[in-house]
């Protein structure tokens, strides 16, 4: 069956996200745009995950947990899982392999973290715009490790990408795939960098706010839309 996703969202938990960015709006505009799977993709944390899955359930939509990591390169890595322990087991190590840089709610805004209901819990402390110490290699292997599967972000937009970051796309045996902007052309990356020969080009919004969420436009086809298969395809 094909599945229409959009796999790199973020909440009012990133510091770039709009307070409107929600788990429950999230959730319902997913459901309004026709999407089957989403995946919720906070800079260097998980914590709205949980809220995000249990409100897409609600509507019948898909929602993988998972984050947009910053590596020591200060490349950005989305890291997606099939369980919302393996990702919060990640939130850990990157917690706590950020710089303890203390979060200015007058400059960046807060991150917020919620419930299914858009209910306030707390705010994240520590900065998540910060790179990592992680390097990227390492990063690959950790997710790995925790059963996740990786890939560099947007890596046709000139900052934060593995390409503008390294000048190349890595031989990295861990990246099956490689995120374009929802509008970006995938054939011409490839021209670009030939060992993207053979790697699946995975095309998300990379949304901040509720209005930039892709429509029912890029789609995948799995034997049933779950985070299970998915992650399976993605593997391949």
């Amino acid at each position: 069956m094909n599945c229409f996703y959009d796999l790199h969202l973020h909440s009012c938990l990133s510091p770039c996200g709009d307070n409107d960015m929600t788990p429950a709006n999230i959730a319902g505009m997913a459901r309004v745009l026709g999407l089957d799977i989403i995946a919720l993709t906070d800079h260097n944390s998980a914590k709205n995950c949980g809220a995000t899955m249990r409100a897409a359930a609600a509507y019948g939509v898909v929602c993988l947990p998972g984050m947009e990591m910053t590596t020591q390169e200060e490349i950005h890595l989305v890291c997606l899982f099939d369980t919302l322990a393996a990702a919060m087991e990640l939130d850990g190590i990157v917690s706590a392999r950020l710089p303890d840089i203390q979060n200015r709610p007058d400059i960046f805004g807060e991150q917020r973290i919620l419930d299914e209901e858009d209910a306030l819990l707390g705010l994240e402390p520590k900065l998540l715009l910060n790179a990592t110490d992680i390097p990227l290699e390492e990063a690959a292997q950790i997710v790995a490790a925790l059963g996740g599967v990786c890939y560099p972000a947007h890596i046709d937009r000139p900052s934060n990408s593995v390409t503008a970051a390294l000048g190349v796309f890595p031989d990295e045996p861990h990246f099956a795939n490689f995120e374009v902007s929802r509008r970006g052309d995938a054939l011409a990356l490839q021209r670009l960098y030939p060992n993207l020969a053979g790697r699946r080009a995975v095309f998300s919004s990379d949304a901040h706010y509720l209005t930039d969420i892709s429509e029912a436009t890029h789609c995948v086809h799995l034997p049933e839309c779950s985070a299970a298969a998915l992650l399976e395809k993605l593997r391949g």
